[in-house]
């Protein structure tokens, strides 16, 4: 079997209901036979996500707000006590408020900057730190990105200043960890409809524009960037790192 991820510990942090991306690469990463730690990210959110990690069968299923920096920290001593590794992780959170989302970038507030900037990017590299010691034998770590951090997309404004930053962190990391054998990728997903894209103006007419744009003529779905995402983090994407890969139906190769 190609995608093969028996024996693999990983963490995938970002699932908020059966749509999410994040809960589409979680059943792929199970179906290849990995044991997955399930975050959540409130009592409020908890019990959309329950039902999945109970599905996904995890041993660990723990809070993270990746901006309470105990909690992040729990969730890794948690990984540790249990089984004193981890071999791959998924970063698959973002967050820009609606007025930043809908408002010019020009008027964006400093707090709302740095907040998006601390949620979707900043907290990537807190989590690759943490990693670091628990990948003893190397490891992957993925991040989900979207064409708006190199194209300018209406309507998604603050947010695609927030992936490139994410991006360039991904080349970064990726050259920094490497020594250790830690690979580091981003996957760019098509508009797919998820909770985040439901903050975004317009969503639905954009989603009927870039169908009618792609090669393909179609959307990519959760399931599709899972078989990517699973791929990647086993054995197969060995000498994958510090790379953006698209999966759009070829949306980002169109003029």
């Amino acid at each position: 079997m190609l995608i093969d991820l028996k024996g693999k510990v990983g963490l995938v942090v970002g699932i908020a209901n059966e749509h999410s991306i994040a809960y589409g690469c979680s059943e792929k990463f199970h179906e290849a036979g990995a044991e997955l730690v399930i975050t959540y990210l409130n009592e409020k959110a908890k019990p959309y996500v329950q039902p999945l990690a109970t599905a996904l069968k995890t041993p660990l299923f723990l809070p993270c707000n990746v901006q309470n920096e105990d909690e992040l920290k729990a969730v890794f001593e948690n990984i540790r006590q249990k089984w004193g590794k981890l071999d791959f992780m998924l970063h698959s959170i973002a967050f820009a408020s609606k007025a930043d989302l809908s408002g010019r970038v020009v008027d964006c507030s400093k707090a709302g900057f740095l907040d998006s900037m601390d949620i979707s990017c900043h907290s990537l590299i807190r989590m690759a730190k943490l990693a670091e010691p628990l990948m003893k034998e190397g490891g992957s770590i993925l991040t989900m990105t979207y064409y708006g951090s190199q194209k300018v997309i209406l309507n998604y404004n603050m947010m695609g200043i927030v992936k490139a930053a994410l991006e360039a962190s991904v080349r970064y990391l990726a050259s920094e960890l490497g020594k250790s054998n830690i690979r580091i990728n981003a996957i760019s997903p098509g508009a797919i409809q998820t909770r985040a894209a439901s903050g975004i103006p317009n969503f639905e007419a954009y989603i009927k524009a870039e169908t009618a744009k792609t090669p393909l003529h179609k959307l990519v779905d959760t399931g599709s960037v899972g078989n990517l995402a699973a791929f990647i983090s086993s054995s197969a994407g060995s000498d994958i790192t510090g790379q953006v890969y698209y999966i759009d139906a070829g949306y980002s190769i169109m003029g």
